[in-house]
């Protein structure tokens, strides 16, 4: 049996908790992989009786979780407890959110579990409380650090009909601009590629480089940053034989027929690449993070407070997650 999925509490305020028991709910109607929630076993029952969930939950080490998943939702102890409402964060929420993920990196460093599957985190919380990471992806680069040098994290939104990167994240644009490099699109790209072949499958996966400008920068009259750093990456990258074409329009690549010619689309910040995504895949995107010795994938939304506890959270997303970690996890075996 391959090892269970860790899946991290999130924020305990938000709807983690609503979609993390509807999702267990379902596992044998959608095969699901079996996975155990990182967290507090009272604060999950809590929510489920305010949800009106009948479950039973099982008290487990990461090892006996797989055995406990076809009859009870797997609770391990993640040492932190976690108090608020739902929709109502408090003192506890950032210490218990932040150790679940701790805890979950830890197992699957060990080989206990197959990959981390994290809930949604609400970082204006965690930055009240000290937190010093842009997100979850920087935070999970922190703890895979290996002698001292953390490695670059990919964050790419995958969907069944459109998969994309942002070279650059969580930063303004002016920051955006000023951080992106060709040294910097090249190495995003060449982490796309070797993890879509060693955990997608993909023999030469396919990539479509955005051009920074409208108009990929109109032959220099809108921007010079299209011929001087964008192509000059994108020719790189061919001559490492990688199967790169661009700088192109991001206007005229996410129409149905253009997505057919690629992979992966990289894009050059945070928006050009996430609005089409969420466009034409809201429902079941999700968040891989690319680059690190470990698997991690997270729903593609928030924590939703206005309907944690209401029962109003769709599962969607969190059950992609999982599928796709579990996916990722047997290609990489």
């Amino acid at each position: 049996m391959a090892n269970p999925l860790a899946l991290t509490s999130g924020e305990p305020a938000g709807i983690g908790p609503d979609i993390t028991l509807a999702a267990w709910l379902r596992r044998r109607e959608l095969d699901l992989p079996p996975f155990y929630l990182l967290g507090d076993r009272g604060a999950l029952a809590d929510r489920a009786k305010a949800l009106g969930i009948t479950i039973e939950l099982a008290d487990v080490t990461a090892e006996e979780a797989a055995a406990a998943f076809p009859r009870a939702l797997p609770v391990v102890d993640a040492g932190r407890p976690a108090t608020a409402r739902p929709g109502a964060p408090d003192d506890t929420s950032a210490d218990a959110a932040m150790a679940s993920i701790r805890q979950a990196v830890t197992d699957v460093m060990s080989g206990k579990a197959g990959a981390v599957v994290t809930n949604p985190i609400a970082k204006s919380v965690l930055y009240r409380a000290g937190f010093r990471h842009p997100g979850h992806t920087e935070f999970l680069a922190e703890l895979a650090a290996t002698g001292g040098r953390a490695p670059q994290p990919v964050m790419m939104l995958w969907s069944p009909t459109l998969a994309v990167v942002p070279v650059t994240i969580h930063l303004s644009v002016r920051e955006a601009l000023a951080q992106l490099s060709t040294d910097l699109i090249v190495s995003t790209a060449r982490i796309v590629v070797a993890d879509m072949k060693s955990r997608l499958g993909l023999a030469a996966p396919r990539l479509a480089i955005s051009g920074l400008n409208p108009h990929a920068g109109e032959d220099g009259t809108l921007g010079m940053e299209d011929i001087e750093v964008v192509a000059p990456a994108v020719e790189i990258l061919r001559r490492e034989g990688i199967l790169a074409k661009g700088p192109l329009p991001a206007d005229t690549m996410f129409h149905a027929a253009a997505r057919k010619t690629y992979d992966c689309a990289v894009c050059m910040y945070h928006d050009q690449a996430l609005i089409p995504i969420k466009t034409v895949a809201f429902e079941d995107a999700v968040n891989v993070t690319l680059g690190l010795p470990f698997i991690r994938t997270s729903p593609d939304h928030g924590t939703a407070f206005d309907i944690a506890g209401t029962g109003k959270a769709n599962p969607s997303s969190l059950i992609a997650a999982l599928r796709l970690a579990a996916r990722m996890a047997a290609a990489q075996r």
